[in-house]
């Protein structure tokens, strides 16, 4: 098996096309808009015009934004009742828990293969093949689009014969992220303000207690203030804490932090720093207005 197609050129769809033509595979590409299209056939791509094209290859990985784009773009039955028999559709985005169930259900349907495998790492960590891919569904599938994995990725980490048992621990992955964010801004500022070097602070702190990708990667763009171009933006972030309390929602549990982080992240945006990295809320707190949002307890 050597095609295979990348749906979604955005920041990490780009990179992880490239991979895989690097590694001699005959890649198809897809994307809402053509310039992406047309910068990677460039490359030695073959461009679809439509996603039911794209999913004539027999493998496809999609990296899209968000529910409502993984909706529009795969979830039609125009697109799946097209689908070659065999067809395995891997979804790389992270989506509510919902949406990963309903995406299961209708790929079922209409006999198409579904694995869900959103990812941990940054645009820099995608283009060097390095990402770790949260994998859930049927075992088989895995094996089957695995060597595509192995090209774009350090490890896949199985989680279940549930595609949505993959999507529940990214989301949870994220809102720990976004939770060390937030604790790294306060702290940070607090050293600062009592005459502490904020990067030094950081190294300190990264290789003793608080060793890791996490606490040195996003400290230091705290310590530096270093918000553009965003790896991740503040929007996205708001995106996907709402995707954990609304999984923390349907199994009746509260996550008390997650208010504060909603009211954080509204700030921020109220601020304009949407399309910021979303290490930029730690600005609230060096400008004194962490306890400006709504931090809205969430609801059972």
């Amino acid at each position: 098996m050597t095609s295979v197609s990348v749906v979604g050129l955005g920041a990490m769809g780009r990179p992880i096309a490239r991979n895989l033509m690097g590694a001699g595979f005959d890649v198809t590409v897809w994307n809402r808009s053509p310039e992406a299209v047309s910068e990677l056939d460039s490359e030695g791509a073959t461009g679809a015009k439509t996603v039911a094209e794209a999913f004539q290859s027999g493998v496809v990985l999609s990296m899209l934004a968000d529910d409502s784009a993984v909706s529009a773009a795969i979830l039609d039955p125009a697109v799946l009742t097209s689908v070659p028999s065999g067809t395995v559709h891997v979804n790389m985005a992270t989506v509510s828990v919902g949406l990963a169930k309903r995406a299961a259900a209708l790929h079922a349907e209409y006999g198409v293969g579904y694995i869900a495998a959103p990812v941990f790492g940054r645009v820099s960590v995608a283009q060097a093949g390095q990402l770790n891919i949260i994998a859930g569904g049927d075992s088989s599938l895995l094996e089957r689009v695995q060597p595509f994995l192995d090209v774009i990725g350090a490890r896949t980490w199985p989680q279940g014969e549930r595609p949505e048992q993959a999507n529940i621990v990214k989301i949870i992955g994220n809102y720990l992220i976004l939770s060390a964010i937030q604790s790294l801004g306060e702290a940070i500022a607090l050293g600062e303000r009592s005459g502490v070097d904020g990067s030094q602070l950081v190294e300190l702190l990264t290789s003793t207690i608080f060793p890791g990708p996490v606490y040195s990667s996003y400290g230091n763009l705290v310590a530096t203030r270093q918000y553009e171009p965003a790896g991740f933006t503040t929007a996205l972030g708001l995106k996907d804490l709402r995707l954990a309390l609304d999984a923390a929602d349907s199994v009746d549990l509260d996550l008390p932090f997650g208010g504060v982080l909603r009211g954080v992240l509204a700030q921020a945006l109220a601020n304009g720093q949407g399309e910021m990295d979303w290490a930029s809320i730690a600005e609230l707190v060096r400008s004194g207005q962490s306890g400006e949002g709504s931090p809205e307890t969430p609801t059972r």
